[in-house]
């Protein structure tokens, strides 16, 4: 069974920094692309930052220069530090995993805000 569980979420000042975490089980991580995707309210979901199998990493442009993705093959996890956070990063982040199949996490909520 394949399970995304992300942590690190929570309420940040503007300006303020995060560390979102996400572990995954039931599939063979390293061949995964794995994303960071957010959804602020009434906006649809969008790409944060992704990065594939050999560590090439893409980013939204809102988020470039703040964001980094990375990830560890040897612990199954992918991380988001998020740098110099906007009132605009405020919504629910989720990790994404995708090869084979397409699976989410549950998402965990950032909020920025003064």
């Amino acid at each position: 069974q394949v399970q995304l569980v992300e942590s690190g979420g929570g309420l940040v000042q503007p300006g303020g920094s995060l560390r979102l975490s996400c572990a995954a089980s039931g599939i063979r991580f390293s061949m995964y692309i794995m994303g960071w995707y957010r959804q602020a309210p009434g906006k649809q979901r969008e790409l944060v930052a992704s990065i594939t199998s050999d560590g090439s990493t893409n980013y939204a442009d809102s988020v470039k220069g703040r964001f980094t993705i990375s990830r560890d093959n040897s612990k199954n996890t992918v991380q988001l530090q998020m740098n110099s956070l906007k009132l605009d990063d405020t919504g629910v982040y989720y990790c994404n995993a995708r090869f084979t199949t397409n699976t989410w996490g549950q998402g965990t909520q950032v909020t920025v805000s003064s």
